[in-house]
């Protein structure tokens, strides 16, 4: 009996980031075990599971446990978080109503300018691999990561490989795949320690700062967990036309 069958796969958009060139955007035949399933063989060909949220199987919405037989078609699909595929089947529960993350030890940068729009994200730079998995199924936070190997772990379920090198790329990058950009609340959590800021009034704040400060500044908020005091300053400005620029390819 053959222990290897011949399947043809194709697979969709950002997908094809971690495919070799000679793969890409087209159909290609592969040789794998005789009963392989979805996710093995998909992740075999180097694609993470977590990346993935439709797979056709000749034409048909199938789960990861799907067994492939030689002579089959697979066309491997994106995360659809933005768009209605409910009447597929898709390969996780439902999409988050929450969007909050946790980051990887190399994405510091792109988990504050996640705060700084407001997102509930986690992130220690001593967080282990497997602390990360944990956090993401037991919070249900999408782990964002640069590290492909961690994408394949078994249990998780939201996970997404961050592709571009620069903070504010990155943060372009998530805002456009996720569709964020009604999701944003700006200058609502502490950009140290991600707790909620609180407006607070003048009077309580100015003992906390120098006096001329305290005069020329309207508006200060105070960060219920780390009880850092922010206000809207010449640095707050900068940061506005920043988050402007960024909502504004959406129209927001």
């Amino acid at each position: 009996m053959a222990s290897q069958a011949r399947v043809e796969f194709r697979f969709y958009e950002e997908l094809n980031d971690f495919l070799p060139a000679s793969r890409r955007k087209r159909y290609f035949w592969s040789v794998i075990s005789v009963n392989a399933t979805v996710k093995h063989a998909i992740e075999a060909l180097g694609v993470p599971h977590t990346e993935v949220d439709l797979v056709l199987v000749n034409g048909e919405s199938v789960g990861f446990s799907q067994r492939l037989k030689g002579g089959d078609r697979v066309s491997v699909y994106p995360l659809f978080e933005c768009f209605d595929i409910s009447r597929l089947r898709r390969l996780r529960g439902k999409p988050l109503r929450r969007t909050r993350f946790v980051a990887d030890a190399h994405l510091g940068a792109l988990a504050r300018y996640l705060r700084m729009l407001g997102f509930d994200t986690l992130f220690r730079n001593d967080y282990h691999d497997q602390e990360l998995v944990s956090i993401s199924l037991a919070e249900r936070r999408i782990l964002l990561t640069k590290d492909r190997a961690l994408l394949m772990r078994k249990a998780l379920l939201h996970a997404l490989y961050v592709r571009a090198i620069r903070p504010r790329e990155q943060l372009a990058e998530l805002l456009a795949r996720l569709d964020l950009y009604h999701s944003t609340k700006p200058f609502t959590r502490c950009l140290i320690c991600n707790a909620p800021l609180q407006l607070i009034d003048k009077k309580a704040a100015r003992s906390r700062l120098p006096p001329k400060l305290g005069v020329s500044h309207v508006r200060f908020f105070a960060c219920d967990g780390c009880g850092r005091l922010y206000w809207e300053g010449s640095h707050f400005k900068r940061m506005q036309s920043f988050v402007q620029s960024l909502l504004s390819v959406a129209g927001t």
